[in-house]
This record gives structure tokens, sequence and C-alpha cells, in this order.
């Protein structure tokens, strides 16, 4: 098994409120598994699914509901290594390698985390600096660069 092949494909998004661009709020939920843990909703790609196609299937399950507006996406792949307690859990992955899309909730979209396999126990919508306060560390950089991108393109 080659090193690209130890880090699970991931989709990942930064998801704004309806509100965006007047009100440049970001969605941050609490896992169930891990407390202490706020985190963007992300999952990972299914054998032969396209990028895309995995974006909304994450999101109606992590969320409720796939209401949203693609606004732009990271240019890249990035990749973050599991923490020790997390990779037990993820073998045969070291870690994941993950596609970030900005998504704008449309506005009938209704957020539901009490779906079929709840992921997460809260949220809220925060600013871009409170997001990164808030993350796991071991996923900081991760969101900084993707955070930092995306205002550095007058987006956030």
């Amino acid at each position: 098994m080659s090193k690209k092949d130890l880090y699970r494909p991931n989709v990942a998004m930064i998801i704004v409120s309806d509100s965006y661009p007047h009100k440049k709020e970001i969605f941050l939920a609490q896992r169930n598994d891990l407390l202490d843990v706020w985190q963007f909703p992300q999952g990972g790609i299914d054998e032969g699914e396209e990028i895309i196609e995995a974006l909304f299937r994450e999101l109606q399950e992590e969320i409720g509901t796939d209401r949203v507006e693609v606004i732009a996406e990271f240019p890249e792949w990035i990749s973050y290594d599991f923490p020790p307690r997390i990779a037990q859990s993820m073998k045969p992955f070291i870690g994941q390698t993950q596609r970030y899309f900005l998504v704008k909730l449309q506005e009938d979209a209704t957020i539901n985390i009490n779906t079929e396999h709840p992921e997460f126990r809260d949220y809220k919508f925060v600013t871009a600096d409170e997001a990164l306060n808030l993350s796991a560390s071991f996923k900081k950089n991760v969101y900084e660069s993707v955070i930092n991108y995306f205002k550095e393109e007058g987006l956030l």
C-alpha cells in the first residue's frame, strides 16, 4: 500500500448561512463521539463516487439537507493525520485527504442533525476566527489553510 493509499479520500464543506454574503456565518457542529471536538461536516468518498456526489450525499447524511449552492472549491487536496485515539478505529488509514467546498444554504434549507445515524450533538453558526478556535488541534492547520484561502478570494 503506497503512502497515498493510507489517506482516506474525503469531502468536506464550509457551510455559510442563507444570509451570506451579508453575514459570513459558518456552520460548525459538535461531534457525538468526541465531545470536545467541533468540526465542519465531512465524510468519505465511496469507491466510484464523484466528489460532487459525495458532497451532496454527506450533507444529507450529516445535516439532513442537501439544499445548498456551491460557491467555491478549494483548489487542491489537503491532508491531515489522525491522532492516535482516532487512528485505531480508522485502520488501515493514517489520515484523510480532503476536498473542501464553500457552500451556501438555500433559504428553504432546514438543518436537522438528528439524522438516521447522527454524527453531531449540537451546531451553531460562528465567525471564521471562532471556527478556528473551536476546531480540533489535529485539523487546525487544514482549517486555517482553507479558511485563509477563501478569505484571500474575498469569499469569507
